[in-house]
């Protein structure tokens, strides 16, 4: 498991125990995993964005703590932020935390999730041209979702 799927596990672990809402400190959060401050920043700033239903908010100083906030929202109102979150173009890391992230919140099926995944991955989009897989990627993703709306 990669560090950063470690470190967003935890986290979701955290918001399952506490109903939604977890505060952590970085340094302390960064200790149990064995791994830098700034890449529980990372984390956070790219898997826990409202578009993907949570909001952050962050205290700091000595007793500064980090909240995240889990947000439920409609499930079709969910897919569309996903949809409109995209943009033009999205690279594979990107568009699998937020295939995971939908699957994790139970919004997509594993199949749906595993035939996604596949459907834009490097090997799929082999045959187009690497300046432009990210844009292909990004409309594929993108119909995807509207189609399992």
């Amino acid at each position: 498991m990669r560090l950063s799927d470690l470190i967003a596990s935890s986290i979701l672990d955290l918001l399952d125990e506490q109903n939604g809402v977890a505060e952590i400190q970085r340094n302390e959060l960064a200790g149990k995993i064995g791994c830098v401050p700034s890449q529980i920043n990372y984390v956070i700033t790219s898997r826990f964005t409202p578009e993907q239903g949570y909001i952050v908010e962050s205290r700091r100083g000595g007793g500064g703590y980090i909240r995240i906030t889990r947000v439920q929202l409609a499930e079709k109102v969910m897919l569309m932020h996903m949809v409109n979150s995209i943009g033009d173009s999205i690279d594979y890391n990107s568009a699998r935390i937020n295939i995971e992230n939908l699957q994790y919140q139970h919004l997509l099926e594993d199949k749906m999730a595993e035939v996604m995944l596949s459907a834009i991955s490097d090997k799929a989009l082999h045959g187009v041209a690497v300046p432009y897989r990210d844009q292909v990627r990004a409309c594929i993703l993108k119909n995807m979702l509207l189609a399992s709306i």
